[in-house]
C-alpha cells in the first residue's frame, strides 16, 4: 500500500535502532571518610561530540519539493526533504554509497559528492552514476495510519516504524524481527531468500498485510471469524505461517477466487 500524499517521500536513510532504557540502581551516600583510600580517580571522560552539519545548498526537486543539502563530515552528506514548509524525511549518503528514495512517482538520489538528482515517473531518467552499493528505502502508509520505512542496503534489511509526524516508534530487523504498538504487530519474516514485512491488526482480530521491500502490498489476509482467515496473493500458505510465527494463529489462506473449505 503506498502513501496517497504526493509529497510523502520514500527515502534512503540510515536510521538508528530503537533506544532501550535501562533501569540502574541508585547508589547510597558514601561514609564520611573511608578507612582505606580508594584508587586514584582519573580525569572525567568527555562524550564524543557529534559533527556539526554545514549547509551546502538547496535543490528544487521534480515535484516542487525542496532538498536542503548539508555536509556532516568527510564523505558524509545529508539532504533534508521539505514540502509546503514541512520536513518529510532525510536522505543520508556516507562513504561511497549513494542514497536513493522514491515516493508516488518521485525519484531522488543523493550522490556521495552531495549532488541531488530527481525525476518523475514517465519523464526521461537522468544519467545517475552508481557509487558503491547504494542504500535505498521505500516509505509506505500502513493500514493503522503509521509510516513504515523499508530500508535495504549494505547493513541488511530493516524497517523503521514511525508516526506521520516522524516520531519513531520502533525498528525491526532480522535479529529483532518484531515489535508491537497499540495492539498492532510489525515484523520481518524470512521466506527463503526473500524477506517480507508483515503488519498484523491484533485489535481487529488478526487481519494482516504483507509487503515486499519495494513497498508493494503482495498479500492480504482478512479474518472473517475466530479461527478462519481469507487471503489473497501468492504464497498465501507461507505468509500465514509467517504471521503465526509472529504470535498470531492464522489458518492457511486460499488464493483470491479460490474455493474455501
Amino acid at each position: 500500500m503506498r502513501s496517497t500524499r504526493r509529497t510523502t517521500l520514500r527515502t534512503a536513510a540510515v536510521v538508528a535502532g530503537a533506544a532501550t532504557v535501562l533501569a540502574l540502581p541508585v547508589g547510597s551516600a558514601f561514609a564520611d571518610s573511608p578507612a582505606v583510600p580508594g584508587p586514584p580517580v582519573g580525569p572525567p571522560v568527555e562524550a564524543p561530540v557529534a559533527p556539526a552539519r554545514a549547509f551546502v545548498t538547496a535543490v528544487k526537486l521534480a515535484d516542487g519539493s525542496v532538498a536542503k543539502v548539508h555536509r556532516v563530515g568527510r564523505s558524509h552528506f545529508e539532504a533534508d526533504i521539505y514540502a509546503a514548509g514541512a520536513k518529510l524525511d532525510t536522505l543520508v549518503s556516507r562513504g561511497s554509497a549513494a542514497a536513493y528514495g522514491q515516493s508516488n512517482g518521485l525519484h531522488v538520489v543523493l550522490q556521495p559528492n552531495g549532488t541531488v538528482t530527481s525525476w518523475l515517473d514517465g519523464a526521461p531518467k537522468p544519467d545517475v552514476r552508481k557509487h558503491g552499493k547504494a542504500e535505498s528505502s521505500v516509505r509506505v502508509a500502513m493500514p493503522d495510519g503509521r509510516i513504515a520505512k523499508l530500508v535495504d542496503g549494505p547493513r541488511g534489511k530493516r524497517v523503521v516504524i514511525s508516526m506521520p509526524n516522524g516520531n519513531v516508534l520502533g525498528v525491526v530487523d532480522l535479529k529483532r524481527p518484531s515489535t508491537q504498538n497499540d495492539g498492532w504487530t510489525y515484523g520481518l519474516v524470512q521466506d527463503g531468500k526473500r524477506v517480507k514485512f508483515v503488519v498484523i491488526d491484533g485489535k481487529g482480530g488478526g487481519n494482516s498485510w504483507v509487503y515486499d521491500f519495494h513497498g508493494r502490498l503482495i498479500e492480504k489476509y482478512a479474518v472473517d471469524a475466530p479461527g478462519a482467515a481469507r487471503g489473497s496473493g501468492s504464497s498465501s500458505g507461507r505468509a500465514s505461517a509467517d504471521a503465526a510465527g509472529l504470535g498470531f494463529a492464522v489458518l492457511p489462506a486460499h488464493p483470491a477466487g479460490g474455493a474455501r473449505s
